[in-house]
């Protein structure tokens, strides 16, 4: 296998991770990550399907990478159209939990299909994710990219709580448990410290 086809391979697994850990995150009922609240609560909104809401805000954040002057890779586009199909798939696919044991098992699962999608995705090195570019290229104009972060994850979280997106114990967990497991999972996974030509390495941004 040659190194572009085991970044790509993995690429791909990886956005197949981050589907898998929406759907569980959202069938345990105990809170959605930031995100994902914006996605539920767009889907109660409008009746579209929970992915089809990843991918418009997907498309959304590409159209604000324009005046950041940022430019797509590979896995900006792989993670941009298949996020929200893989999402809606395996929220078909799973049988729904019963009790709190089961959803509990959900919700770990969720965050640890999501670590390992992070370093899946990242470590390939063919380019940052719709929202995390958009992170990073707004840290790029003079602030701090946790500020960054933290901003955007506010916003997004508050939009969809208003919305009607699911917020619980599990969104705070999610906040705390996901970056030091997603640190863990890049490292770990990292196929070369040299990413692509034209493809800086990026922190996590789920």
């Amino acid at each position: 296998m040659t190194l572009t086809l085991r970044r790509l391979s993995q690429l791909f697994a990886g956005c197949g991770m981050y589907g898998l850990g929406i759907a569980l995150q959202v069938d345990s009922g105990l809170g959605n990550a930031p995100w994902d609240v914006l996605h539920h609560g767009l889907a109660r909104r409008t009746g579209l399907t929970i992915g089809t809401c990843v991918v418009g805000t997907a498309v959304l954040a590409l159209l604000l990478w324009i005046p950041l002057r940022q430019r797509p890779g590979i896995g900006t586009v792989t993670n941009a159209v298949t996020l929200g199909p893989f999402a809606d798939l395996f929220l078909h696919l799973l049988p729904d939990p019963d009790g709190v044991a089961s959803r509990s098992g959900y919700l770990i699962a969720a965050i640890a299909a999501t670590a390992t999608g992070t370093g899946c995705c990242i470590g390939a090195g063919l380019g940052p994710g719709p929202r995390d570019g958009l992170m990073t290229g707004i840290a790029a104009r003079g602030h701090s990219v946790r500020s960054v972060r933290t901003g955007i994850e506010v916003a997004v979280l508050a939009t969809g709580w208003l919305l009607g997106g699911a917020v619980g114990a599990g969104t705070l967990l999610f906040a705390l448990a996901i970056g030091p497991l997603a640190q863990s999972s890049i490292r770990l996974l990292s196929i070369d410290p040299t990413p692509l030509p034209g493809h800086r390495p990026v922190r996590p941004d789920r």
